[in-house]
């Protein structure tokens, strides 16, 4: 869908910013979109950290995607100055800057970027020429809308609030080639006359207050295989997440495909649009598999304002996150002092229940 150029207010060249992790730049994708349709001719660009680059290429709603490499290529001020430099020779006219840092306000401001749109929150906040006061850490709403305000609040039209990534066809065939060598792809099925579907887990994440409990995972596992008939893949990555797995992976009773620590991020989305369905504790991968259109079972323990469902769950049409309020006053998070009563409350059945709901949908 394409919307009628406006004169007013037109930018031949847009920069959005977000330099922050995998989850917040999924969910900035619809933002790229609605820029698209709004400038269905201009140049738009996202800048990124290294880590999220694969994320966006090939997205069909962008021109360019701009690394920012504040540890390595773009470190310290040699770096900083050479990369705004580079920056300012790209020309653009609008920036909309969605990671609140003050370095980045800066950047834009230093590269001639003549409007600069975005959050406001921190000592540098008055470098931007279009701002809303930045309440996201209150949770009152989705992150997704949270991103899309600034475009509202720039008159522009959304009609469409769901992440999107382009997976790319050497990461599928990647994937195709491991899954292959597992016997549970495609000629695989042409063989025995099978189709296998996969069943992704993700049962780690970036704090333990969002960890659920592992020997859950186990059991979950067991019957994923039992009740469904499907092949259990288990991913994670970083050290503490990818020992949890090989942990899991060993009592499982049944063989399962342990590819923690094996897929890039390209690669990782490739495999997860291939699954019938991913469950998760709350993490990047969550929105990953619900934009490639594979349905998600989230799970989420910490209530905590700004940090609960409210404004991470995953947003996709046949997803679903499970919850469960246990009675606390203030969430401690990771500090928590009653065990994760909350990871708790959430039961095996109450997991499969939301597959059940969504397989049979």
């Amino acid at each position: 869908m394409k919307f009628r150029r406006r004169q007013k207010n037109y930018f031949n060249r847009i920069l959005v910013v977000r330099t922050d992790r995998i989850g917040d730049v999924v969910l900035t994708t619809p933002v790229l979109k609605a820029l698209r349709e709004n400038y269905p001719e201009s140049h738009i660009a996202m800048m990124v950290n290294p880590q999220t680059k694969e994320l966006l290429e090939d997205n069909p709603y962008l021109n360019e995607v701009i690394v920012y490499d504040k540890d390595k290529k773009d470190k310290g001020m040699l770096g900083f100055w050479r990369f705004i430099l580079e920056l300012k020779r790209k020309r653009f006219d609008l920036a909309i800057v969605l990671h609140t840092k003050n370095r980045l306000n800066l950047i834009t401001y230093l590269a001639d970027i003549k409007r600069r749109a975005g959050y406001k929150n921190n000592k540098f906040g008055f470098l931007l020429t279009d701002k809303l006061m930045d309440i996201r850490p209150l949770g009152l709403k989705h992150e997704v809308d949270y991103c899309l305000d600034i475009l509202r609040k720039l008159g522009l039209k959304i009609s469409d609030k769901i992440p999107y990534i382009a997976v790319k066809k050497e990461d599928m065939d990647s994937v195709g080639n491991i899954l292959e060598a597992e016997g549970i792809g495609s000629s695989t099925a042409l063989t025995t006359g099978r189709d296998i579907k996969i069943a992704a887990i993700h049962p780690g994440s970036s704090c333990i207050s969002k960890r659920w409990p592992r020997e859950r995972f186990v059991v979950l596992a067991n019957r994923l295989v039992e009740d469904y008939g499907l092949k259990v893949i288990l991913i994670a990555s970083g050290e503490e997440n990818e020992a949890i797995a090989n942990e899991i992976a060993k009592q499982i009773r049944y063989p399962v495909l342990n590819l923690s620590g094996k897929l890039s991020l390209g690669q990782l989305s490739a495999l997860l649009k291939r699954c019938v369905i991913f469950i998760s504790n709350d993490s990047g991968p969550v929105h990953i598999a619900s934009a490639v259109g594979t349905p998600v079972v989230s799970i989420f323990g910490r209530n905590q304002a700004g940090l609960s469902p409210a404004r991470w769950a995953p947003v996709g049409r046949k997803d679903a996150y499970l919850h469960k309020e246990v009675g606390c006053s203030i969430c401690l998070a990771h500090n928590c002092n009653i065990g994760f009563d909350c990871l708790k409350a959430i039961t095996v059945e109450d997991v499969l229940k939301a597959v059940d709901d969504i397989l049979k949908a």
